[in-house]
């Protein structure tokens, strides 16, 4: 009667299962704009990849009412965005050799990098979306200064103090933070941070440093962004004979948008 064999096989190594169950859970951490951005999985395993989504324009403001006048009737009108979920995804591939010559550990390395490839994909799409802000949510302003985020907070209105604020900002910007008086840093106010990753803090707002940027600016409240996922994400892993390697392969089904317009602003400098 032969032994039975219980040594780890190649493909051991890569269960898609496990793989894809801990990109899933490093993939937030990695995300800028995750602690921003509401996770909506309401459409997993539902039909269709288009999505409506509605939203209410505003009334405007009440005005003075004469005694005896009618109030001014406005009409509350609905209006739509239209978003498709997107595919994205990313491969590597290990060969027998990097295995068994002990490169470190090899699902890990795929893990980190897969996860890397994901998170990264899925923050240009969000600043894709920050991109779009309107110019009633723009600031005014031909050079970046600790000015001209106070100056820019005040197109939040009288929700200027409503909750947390994200600073996303180019490292050229956080240079010109860091010498402002009221610069406050990361160190000073570790336990009062809410997003990963923050370096300080002026004017109340966050501040997070992106390579992404170099000449725009952007505050961010949490909800404004938005991201939909109908599939989180799906490992596979196939063997080629021929070369002795094994693929391994990760994609997700899932769309960013700019859910609610007036929780960000653009800082164009």
């Amino acid at each position: 009667m032969p032994f039975p064999v219980t040594g780890t096989k190649l493909t051991n190594l890569f269960d898609p299962q496990v793989v894809g169950a801990m990109i899933d859970k490093k993939l937030v951490n990695k995300m800028v704009f995750a602690p921003l951005a509401t996770i909506d999985s309401t459409l997993e395993g539902q039909p269709g990849s288009t999505l409506t989504l509605p939203y209410y324009t505003y009334i405007g403001d009440a005005t003075d009412v004469a005694e005896g006048a009618d109030i001014p009737i406005a009409q509350l009108t609905e209006s739509t965005v239209t978003k498709t979920i997107k595919k994205f995804g990313r491969g590597v591939q290990v060969t027998d050799e990097a295995v068994l010559s002990a490169y470190g550990d090899p699902r890990t390395e795929a893990v980190k990098q897969l996860t890397l490839s994901i998170a990264s994909k899925m923050d240009n799409d969000c600043l894709a979306e920050l991109a779009t802000i309107g110019s009633s949510m723009t600031a005014t302003a031909t050079t970046f200064s600790a000015d001209v985020v106070a100056d820019a907070l005040t197109l939040f209105g009288e929700d200027i103090d409503d909750g947390a604020r994200v600073l996303v900002t180019s490292p050229a910007n956080y240079a010109i933070l860091r010498k402002a008086t009221g610069w406050i840093a990361g160190t000073d106010v570790a336990a009062n941070l809410v997003i990963r990753g923050s370096v300080g803090m002026i004017h109340g707002c966050q501040v997070i440093v992106s390579n992404k940027l170099t000449d725009t600016s952007y505050i961010v409240k949490p909800g404004a962004l938005r991201i939909i996922t109908k599939r989180n994400t799906l490992v596979e892993t196939d063997r080629d004979i021929i070369n002795k390697s094994t693929v391994i392969t990760a994609d997700r089904h899932a769309v960013a948008y700019l859910y609610d317009t007036s929780k960000a602003i653009k800082i164009p400098v």
